[in-house]
């Protein structure tokens, strides 16, 4: 073998031409050479998004799996707290349960600041549904807040949206090579 400083030597020569190559495609570099880089092939379902497997992609992931927590403690508190928007007798089986803004703003303060970010979130994915664009704390106190699914049907939504991840299949994956 080599002695000590010529592979430490090796190592820092690999480690060089790897920045280097990654610079020359690197748009931002002052290396950067347009006619010399292949043009990159990006499916219509990847562009816009991290590459898979990086760290970029589990944090987008783990962020998404934060929201989807929220979301579903909004609704789990406007399902206990709420009122049923109609009756058995007028309307047998609607699920929708409804809060005024201000009541859902006083309980919810005390769990989070981010209330309206996550109605607005939750109204996107169609959970919830308010008159108006944005909400605003005493103007809209009185603006009914409406929860459109059943709840039960809410927590398998977002269950099977957490598992799905693939930082939790990857997560199984790996649990799973350890018992063979």
């Amino acid at each position: 073998m080599g002695s000590p400083l010529s592979s430490k030597v090796a190592l820092f020569n690999a480690v060089a031409n790897k920045h280097i190559e990654s610079q020359a495609v690197n748009p931002f570099s002052n290396d950067y050479k347009v006619g010399g880089l292949p043009k990159p092939k990006i499916s219509k379902e990847d562009y816009g998004r991290p590459a898979r497997g990086s760290l970029s992609e589990a944090r987008g992931f783990k962020a998404t799996q934060q929201v989807c927590k929220e979301m579903l403690e909004l609704c789990e508190i406007i399902n206990k707290q709420g009122e049923r928007l109609f009756s058995e007798k007028e309307k047998p089986g609607d699920p929708r349960v409804v809060i005024s803004f201000g009541e859902l703003f006083s309980i919810y303060t005390v769990i989070s600041n981010k209330l309206v970010g996550v109605l607005l979130r939750a109204r996107k994915h169609k959970i919830v549904d308010f008159e108006g664009e944005c909400l605003f704390q005493r103007r809209d106190d009185d603006v009914p807040v409406i929860l459109i699914k059943p709840i039960q049907e809410i927590r398998e939504m977002f269950r099977d949206k957490v598992e799905s991840s693939p930082e939790k299949s990857s997560e199984e994956d790996s649990h799973s090579d350890d018992s063979n």
